[in-house]
């Protein structure tokens, strides 16, 4: 499935012969001429690995699709798809395609390296972004769906994970296997047939079965949202009911969403295709441009700005709570170094016992701290013996061991965490190991943990906000009980513990 080949010799005139000599074609690439490294994404059908070119030291992501796959699959026509649509395309918010090549088991696509990966990395790492930030990454957007719609395709996929950032955190718009070249020569306006994200997908694919350039302005529609939010507006417990709430217009705005984005992504989220702002019907891009939430956007040069710190927006979530926006410095570099080295694992640093205070160990219950209802701390300087009495006493009496797998619950307390500008109540239970669980304290499920590491970091913002920062995420906390420090100390307390050990090296 390589590039079209050019005309044999023989079937050129003499001039064009004699221009071939002069200039002759460069040889096909091969996957020798590469040194390939680490994976950057697996499709359904494809893999795509950062290579080196042995020559020229370039850098590229290219995309591997094995050929009986792609036969089995019947998927000829979404790989040739991809490879026209890709060649047509030549703007700097999509990622291009350098060359492609084949060999006796695979296709390879040389595509340019979007080296800060996918923007859902960013949206899960800060939660929402702030206006700026929201602004300038959507009028992206907006500027590669006004070129790519003039030139009749409609990308039909488009969600964060299929925007990537390149080193200098501009957009790059990849994966066509299930974009659509309307034919120019009829007045086609619609491509029929099921593809998509379910939460992205619009009301037209699934009520009428096609999708139109309007389609990718619903789909930008959600992105806004989820850029604010923190999640798409169309959430539910499977695929079906997700359709459901798209068919019936049903989301709504959480507290503090932008004004002017508010209704913008409500004109662009229209059950009619024909009333989506953007859309053809009602002007075209003009229109959309002139919006007023992009009314500071530069639109002749935005590849050539420099895009805005990625800062989180943290609006207070009650009247009571004080507003917070996080800017990390380090933010982009923590991404840099998010491979991180496991190191093997040492035995825990323990206190020797004799430097411990002396206590009796029948009454353990002075190493336990209560603060509210459902609230309470240890104090960590125990022995083994008391510690066996102390878990004893929790699996008997704690309604919350069940979810700590035996380890004994050092701290726990209700928290709001949050995810963009949502907010859900949980038990954050604090345990050896070490380990950060947290529950839903209605329905009584585990709902997920905290990953530790070396990198782990708890940070304070006021009385009842803290974070927890980790190499992949930060975690937005509110204890509503004002112990957002407590929550921090004994967070420390436990890493320190722990990772003393790394920490010592690293001085």
């Amino acid at each position: 499935m390589e590039t079209r080949a050019s005309p044999s010799p023989s079937d050129k005139n003499p001039e064009q012969r004699k221009h071939s000599i002069q200039t002759p074609q460069p040889r096909k690439k091969r996957p020798e001429d590469f040194k390939f490294g680490k994976i950057l994404g697996e499709g359904s059908f494809s893999t795509v690995v950062l290579a080196k070119e042995q020559a020229t030291g370039k850098e590229y992501a290219i995309k591997i699709l094995e050929k009986r796959h792609i036969m089995k699959e019947n998927k000829a026509q979404y790989v040739k798809r991809e490879r026209d649509v890709m060649s047509d395309l030549d703007h700097p918010f999509f990622v291009k395609l350098y060359f492609t090549f084949q060999d006796d088991e695979k296709l390879y696509f040389g595509l340019s390296y979007a080296k800060n990966g996918e923007l859902l990395k960013y949206i899960r790492k800060i939660g929402s972004f702030d206006e700026t930030c929201t602004r300038f990454y959507s009028a992206e957007i907006v500027s590669a769906l006004e070129y790519l719609h003039a030139k009749g395709i409609i990308h039909r996929d488009l969600k964060p994970e299929n925007i990537l950032l390149n080193e200098e955190m501009h957009i790059q718009i990849t994966d066509f296997g299930t974009a659509k070249q309307l034919s120019s020569d009829s007045k086609q306006a619609r491509a029929n047939s099921f593809v998509g994200t379910a939460q992205y997908v619009s009301p037209e694919l699934l009520t009428e079965k096609s999708a139109c350039k309007s389609s990718d302005l619903w789909a930008l529609g959600c992105i806004i949202y989820q850029l604010v939010a923190g999640l798409p507006p169309f959430r539910a417990g499977n695929e079906y009911l997700i359709f459901q709430k798209i068919i019936k217009l049903e989301y709504e705005f959480p507290e503090k969403f932008f004004p002017k984005a508010k209704d913008l992504v409500e004109q662009l989220l229209s059950l009619d295709p024909s009333k989506r702002i953007g859309c053809e019907e009602v002007g075209g891009y003009p229109p959309l441009k002139a919006h007023a939430f992009f009314e500071t956007i530069s639109w002749d040069n935005l590849h050539l700005q420099t895009p805005p710190k990625l800062t989180p927006y943290l609006p207070a979530m009650s009247e009571d709570d004080e507003d917070c926006y996080g800017n990390y410095d380090d933010l982009l570099s923590q991404f840099g170094s998010m491979q991180v080295v496991q190191s093997s694992p040492s035995p825990s640093p323990l206190v020797p016992e004799s430097s411990l205070p002396q206590r009796s160990s029948s009454n353990i219950e002075q190493y336990i701290h209560d603060l509210d209802n459902n609230s309470f701390e240890l104090d960590l300087q125990f022995s083994d013996e008391e510690k066996q009495l102390l878990l004893q006493k929790q699996t008997t009496g704690n309604p919350w061991h069940q979810f700590v797998e035996n380890n004994l619950i050092l701290k726990m307390g209700p928290v709001d965490k949050r995810k963009g500008l949502f907010a859900r109540r949980r038990q954050l239970l604090l345990t050896e190991g070490p380990h950060l669980y947290y529950v839903d304290p209605v329905n009584k499920v585990l709902k997920g943990e905290i990953p530790w590491s070396p990198e782990l970091r708890p940070e304070a913002k006021n009385f009842k906000t803290f974070f927890v920062h980790t190499p992949n995420r930060t975690y937005y906390l509110m204890d509503p009980n004002g112990h957002a420090d407590k929550w921090c100390k004994k967070i420390q307390e436990v890493w320190r513990k722990i990772y003393h050990k790394h920490q010592n090296a690293g001085m």
